[in-house]
């Protein structure tokens, strides 16, 4: 059998019940077998020394870049905020790893339709935009992203990858794999789903489009069979 699939999720404990309910919409489609790891920052506080700011709005805005350095620098690793949901399956994502890319990601062109997003957080503007929102790494590739860069670098050259050499080295995944809701008009195959203006467990965004999906999901993690005895 294939190794798991490592995947990578950002934990804000404002969001908890996004994470879960990201990983069993993973879980339900997925071929193969998967590992879940949580960028959780009361875990990985001795790596990554910086003080949060105001335009950081998950506790993971920074975390997620450590992802090369806690796979050991080896193979091919995912990262994804865990305002997502899954409709497909994540082995189709990974088949789509290219050895020639440093980093793979959905190269979005757009413009935010709002100025505030969930938790009245400013909603920034900057080229690449979201790009960084899920992304395959190519670990051994990544070896600039080490814990004391991470912890120094400014959040532009981070998120607009400015630690690699040039942006030929950044793979282009369909946008189906982080389809924006709220940004991008619904579509029944769009294969996984990013609530990145607010996700459905937020009362102000408990209609928005998919979030029957997220609901179906949510439901399944907190579901128990009984046995008969």
């Amino acid at each position: 059998m294939k190794h798991p699939l490592r995947i990578f999720v950002g934990y804000d404990s404002n969001e908890i019940v996004a994470f879960h309910t990201f990983c069993q919409s993973v879980i339900h489609h997925a071929s193969r077998p998967v590992s879940f790891t949580p960028i959780c920052l009361n875990q990985v506080g001795d790596l990554l020394k910086r003080e949060r700011n105001s335009l950081q709005s998950t506790e993971f805005s920074f975390s997620r870049f450590l992802v090369p350095y806690l796979s050991g620098y080896e193979g091919w690793s995912m990262f994804v905020d865990c305002d997502f949901i899954a409709r497909a399956d994540i082995a189709d994502l990974f088949a789509l790893a290219d050895e020639q890319f440093s980093v793979m990601v959905c190269q979005h062109d757009y413009e935010p339709s709002s100025e505030i997003k969930f938790l009245n957080n400013v909603q920034t503007r900057y080229a690449k935009k979201n790009w960084s929102s899920m992304m395959l790494f190519n670990n051994a590739k990544c070896t600039a992203l080490t814990p004391d860069y991470v912890s120094t670098a400014s959040g532009l050259e981070l998120h607009q990858f400015k630690w690699l050499a040039g942006d030929h080295e950044i793979g282009k995944i369909p946008l189906d794999w982080n389809w924006l809701v709220g940004e991008y008009e619904a579509k029944d195959n769009a294969r996984m789903v990013h609530y990145t203006i607010g996700g459905p467990y937020f009362d102000e965004f408990k209609n928005c489009d998919y979030s029957e999906d997220w609901q179906q999901a949510r439901a399944e993690m907190l579901s128990v069979k009984q046995r008969n005895s």
